[in-house]
């Protein structure tokens, strides 16, 4: 008698392939889903897709062969129909965000307003009273949280504030700091949204002859290796992205051993400053 190997557990991201093959955040984030869910003979199948319409159709065709053990829905927009849709579908299924965006399922919530708030105190605590923000693509739900965030720090501090938008690409990020250099009150720091978009950030600040972070400090979000080894090595933002993966792949087994929803936080995020954040000179 010979027992079935355990279904993969499906992953689909909408992205272009050349920011998926830059952007470090999923490569951790799937390496601990794989860390959790192997020992249970689990894999991870992964589908980078155009648009959410691709997606959609995924997530019918897996259940429908019966293709996959369960799903993780990442970047949740608002009012976003993928929950609703995959729960018509019957697939066992864990979102990445904020537990009141799906209300039914297992979230693991990576507390992007409170870990906002840590950036901005950050950079207050340096001395940086004019302060921008380069925000993902906007139409994300947790971009929105992040931008509620920082709009409303900033005004209960009384900071001068700038605000841009990439869409996680390295090169959107240098467009997004140029734009923000032109300002007439040039920002003393900037945040940005991943750290693709700060190293894009960091080549720009090169390019315009401004010196970082005696002119400008950059904090990025996601503390991967390639904040590490820029030049300067660049302050971020710090999520373990692999334990995030982790409560993920474990949160996932649960459901599909017994579906009771409940909300996981992950760990708080730690402001890993380096040499690319210094007090304003000016």
């Amino acid at each position: 008698m010979t027992t079935a190997h355990p279904r993969p557990i499906g992953l689909a991201l909408v992205r272009a392939s050349e920011i998926m093959g830059a952007e470090p955040y999923f490569h951790e984030f799937i390496a601990g889903v794989e860390r959790s869910v192997r020992p249970a003979g689990h894999s991870v199948l992964l589908s980078v897709l155009p648009d959410h319409e691709a997606e959609l159709a995924t997530y019918r065709r897996w259940s429908a062969d019966g293709e996959v053990a369960g799903v993780i829905i990442v970047d949740l927009q608002v009012e976003d129909p993928r929950p609703d849709a995959v729960r018509e579908l019957g697939l066992p299924a864990v979102v990445v965000g904020p537990p009141n965006a799906a209300p039914g399922f297992r979230a693991v919530w990576t507390g992007d307003d409170d870990a906002m708030r840590s950036a901005i105190s950050f950079l207050v605590d340096l001395g940086h009273r004019r302060i921008a923000h380069v925000a993902g693509p906007t139409h994300l739900l947790h971009t929105r949280i992040r931008q509620e965030a920082f709009t409303q720090e900033c005004v209960s501090r009384e900071l001068d504030v700038a605000r841009a938008s990439g869409d996680y690409s390295r090169g959107s990020g240098a467009r997004a700091l140029e734009a923000l250099a032109a300002e007439a009150r040039r920002p003393t720091a900037v945040i940005f949204d991943s750290d693709l978009m700060a190293l894009g950030g960091l080549d720009a600040a090169r390019d315009l002859g401004l010196e970082v972070p005696a002119e400008l400090s950059i904090l990025a979000w996601d503390d991967s290796a390639q904040c590490q080894l820029s030049e300067p090595p660049l302050s971020a933002v710090s999520h373990d992205v692999q334990m995030v993966g982790m409560i993920t792949g474990r949160q996932l087994l649960e459901e599909i051993d017994a579906s009771q929803p409940q909300a996981v936080t992950s760990p708080e995020v730690v402001i890993v400053p380096r040499a690319s954040t210094s007090e304003p000179t000016d």
